[in-house]
């Protein structure tokens, strides 16, 4: 039986763990493109960007609002939707460690591999 041994790593490398795979998948990235180019919250407006079915949508939308990249409110059948810009931003930061170690890596310059 194989042991899941994500808990034995820091707090903040989970979290980015988490963050990547929610963007995994580019119709996420399609998704979050189609928030970040509104002003406000879309509602609806979402499935008609994309080639994917409602249902298929509304389980990406799932993912991104599970790992807090968006927010979203559900009135009836209508669901509206808005970058989390601050866990966005958050995410940023925290990626941001690997250009600026990659700017001290030694092996940039070498051919080790």
């Amino acid at each position: 039986m194989a042991i899941n041994r994500k808990m034995d790593f820091a707090a903040d490398e989970i979290a980015l763990a988490d963050l990547a795979k929610a963007i995994s998948h580019p119709a996420r990235i399609a998704i979050l493109k189609i928030l970040a180019q509104q002003e406000s919250c879309i509602c609806g407006q979402i499935v008609e960007g994309l080639p994917l079915a409602q249902a298929t949508v509304s389980q990406h939308l799932k993912e991104l609002k599970a790992v807090g990249l968006i927010k979203g409110t559900i009135e009836g059948k209508t669901s509206c939707y808005c970058i989390n810009w601050e866990m966005f931003n958050q995410f940023v930061s925290q990626f941001g460690v690997f250009a600026e170690l990659s700017k001290n890596a030694s092996c940039q310059s070498q051919s080790c591999c």
